[in-house]
């Protein structure tokens, strides 16, 4: 398929990354294969995160394609990009069509980026997941590539006003070890084992991340195991009940 919309998203967003001075690190990079299907399986922080999970996969050379929210690509803006960069759009009404999308892509070739959440963590930890990306792995024999992302949530997250000028911020995108799902595995079982390695790519990325709040009020960007204070899972589980 053509690309001529993509290209020149990476470009304006990298040039981006320069002018704000972002201190991005990326590491794992070797995990995304250079050629064939895969499933990235990622976190999710921030309104931003399928940027920075795409530049994840550049150094193999992929462009990877998106399931979002379908309301995305009805925006006046959004929706021809998103559209121009072939990402598959989301109806949770009806989401067997973008399953089946995503299925064509990944035995195209392609590769299929996902965020297991479904919803962005205001406790910045790995919440519960819903199990499409091991299906799609599974159904397709393609590796499903576990990633965390850790800094995204200071420019724009859920509750909070987005700040896209912030300069200076550093962003970390981590990836481990590929899962190979089959058929036959419980799909309950591969996404223990998935967000049993997000979990813990997302803790040595948090741990090892270079910045610290600029204060008390600053905090709000930290999980509150680290200091911070995002409020605690349990917490958000009690308030949804």
């Amino acid at each position: 398929m053509a690309d001529l919309v993509y290209p020149p998203v990476i470009a304006f967003a990298k040039t981006m990354f320069r002018a704000l001075n972002m201190k991005i690190t990326i590491e794992g990079e070797e995990h995304v294969p250079a050629s064939g299907g895969a499933v990235i399986a990622c976190n999710h922080i921030s309104y931003l995160d399928f940027i920075f999970c795409g530049l994840g996969a550049r150094r193999s050379k992929r462009l990877v394609r998106f399931m979002a929210k379908e309301e995305i690509f009805r925006h006046s803006i959004g929706g021809p990009l998103m559209r121009g960069m072939h990402h598959i759009p989301v109806d949770r009404d009806a989401g067997m069509g973008s399953y089946k999308a995503a299925l064509t892509a990944l035995k195209g070739g392609e590769v299929v980026g996902v965020f297991p959440e479904a919803t962005i963590s205001p406790s910045f930890m790995i919440k519960d997941m819903k199990s499409g990306a091991a299906r799609l792995a599974a159904a397709t024999g393609t590796p499903l590539v576990p990633m965390v992302l850790w800094g995204t949530q200071r420019f724009w997250t859920k509750g909070r006003p987005r700040d896209l000028t912030k300069r200076g911020v550093a962003v970390t995108i981590a990836m481990g070890e590929p899962l190979h799902p089959e058929r036959r595995d419980p799909q309950d079982s591969v996404m223990a084992e998935l967000r049993s390695r997000m979990t813990v790519l997302l803790d040595r990325v948090q741990r090892s991340y270079p910045q610290q709040p600029a204060g008390p009020e600053d905090a709000w960007w930290l999980p509150a195991h680290l200091g911070g204070t995002a409020p605690e899972p349990a917490v958000l589980e009690a308030e949804a009940q």
